[in-house]
């Protein structure tokens, strides 16, 4: 009796300390989302504030101040997504600095022979020369694919460029994100997510060219000769137009569509000394939804989201110093489409399972192990008693056992 009694206080024991490191593991691989672990739970992630807009429709959005990064609220932050001409925020942070905007260049027809069909052009023609100020107004203000095929030409060739913005991207840790082609056009593969996004626009507004170009209205482009012609930035809430008022205090950044990406939009606004940041992508009706539930994403931030609490933060590059952070979780195509008000527990529950079925399985070791430790302890007692017939003796050999050696589950 006294040795099962042992063996079962130690096993307890031995099975308690061998559940801390699951726990541990488990919690260290939850903060090891890119922004923090909240941002990679389905269903809206919100603390300290209520009164979010009833009427979002999007599968993903986020809202975050865009001077400290911090996320005040999200909704599938992480999932991965078409992301159209947003990804044109990428393609500036990659290549705006290496042409100075006075510079001039005279567009062949190789430049924009691989525009792909069914493009958002500005209208550019070759044999004329453009200035890179006037190429990049076309990239921001019509969402050209035309003006974003010259600079990349310009700066090696699309493949040259992709491969930068990869690159671009993995500094930025918006590792969300895979490039196919660098005017954001549908291409199998091309994905990025609403916390991605906001990375991208909020390094580009820190840059005094990108935050100019985003928030132009209106500029006059070459048509050839001493001819120009005006071009208007597509970006409803900075121009107004559909039925839509201007937003008071936005300052940019970039809207896109695609007929397989559907509506996607990154905006920021600035209001009483404080700039907000929010990007949209497909909401469910489309058209000016995006814009729609922007400005309500922002007009909460400005009102009852100043008091809320950070769910997470936009990471700063590592090329600036920000800290490395782990990979985001690998999400299926279920999780990545996952609709509004989804349940938000359910990375807990299958954390829940798991521990439940790694203590099912360490129950069961240490049951085979008693058992076994029991058996010796017979043998070594029978042994003992054909040695001598000293009772005593024997009853000693009997009580003596192998010393347990304890160990700890590690994942």
């Amino acid at each position: 009796m006294r040795e099962c009694s042992r063996l079962s206080r130690r096993a307890v024991i031995g099975l308690a300390a061998a559940a801390l490191p699951l726990s541990t593991a488990t919690e260290a691989s939850a903060t090891a989302v890119i922004g923090g672990e909240r941002l990679a739970r389905t269903g809206v992630q919100v603390r300290g504030a209520s009164g979010l807009p009833h009427k979002l429709t999007a599968r993903s959005w986020l809202i975050a101040d865009c001077e400290s990064g911090e996320v005040l609220a999200s909704f599938n932050a992480h999932g991965r997504l078409a992301p159209a001409s947003t990804l044109k925020m990428l393609f500036a942070d990659t290549v705006l600095k290496k042409f100075d905007r006075t510079e001039r260049y005279t567009v062949k027809d190789s430049d924009v022979l691989d525009v792909p069909a069914g493009s958002s052009l500005v209208g550019i023609k070759p044999g004329l020369t453009y200035t890179v100020e006037q190429l990049w107004q076309g990239v921001f203000l019509r969402s050209g694919n035309d003006a974003v095929h010259v600079l990349s030409h310009m700066n090696g060739g699309i493949a040259e460029t992709v491969a930068e913005m990869q690159a671009k991207a993995k500094d930025l840790q918006a590792l969300d994100t895979h490039v196919v082609s660098p005017d954001g056009f549908d291409h199998p593969g091309q994905i990025s997510s609403a916390y991605d996004l906001s990375l991208f626009g909020r390094h580009g507004l820190k840059d005094a060219d990108f935050r100019g170009y985003c928030g132009t209205r209106t500029a006059n482009f070459p048509a050839g000769g001493k001819k120009t012609f005006q071009i208007q930035n597509t970006d409803r809430l900075l121009t107004g137009a559909l039925g839509l008022r201007t937003y008071d205090g936005l300052i940019g950044v970039k809207n896109g569509y695609t007929s397989n990406a559907g509506n996607t939009f990154t905006g920021a606004a600035t209001r009483g000394g404080r700039t907000l940041l929010v990007t949209v992508m497909h909401p469910a009706e489309g058209g000016i939804a995006v814009y729609e539930q922007t400005a309500a994403l922002l007009d909460w931030g400005f009102g009852r989201g100043r008091s809320a609490q950070a769910v997470g933060t936009l990471v700063d590059p590592l090329s600036e110093g920000g800290a490395r952070s782990g990979a985001a979780p690998a999400r299926n195509a279920a999780q990545a489409a996952a609709a509004p008000g989804a349940n938000s527990g359910g990375s807990s529950t299958v954390r829940v399972a798991e521990g439940a079925g790694v203590t099912a399985l360490l129950l069961t070791a240490g049951a085979v192990m008693m058992v076994k430790r029991r058996r010796r302890a017979v043998a070594a007692a029978a042994m003992a008693e054909a040695a001598e017939a000293d009772t005593e003796v024997a009853r000693a050999a009997g009580v003596a056992g192998p010393a347990e050696s304890g160990g700890r589950h590690r994942r």
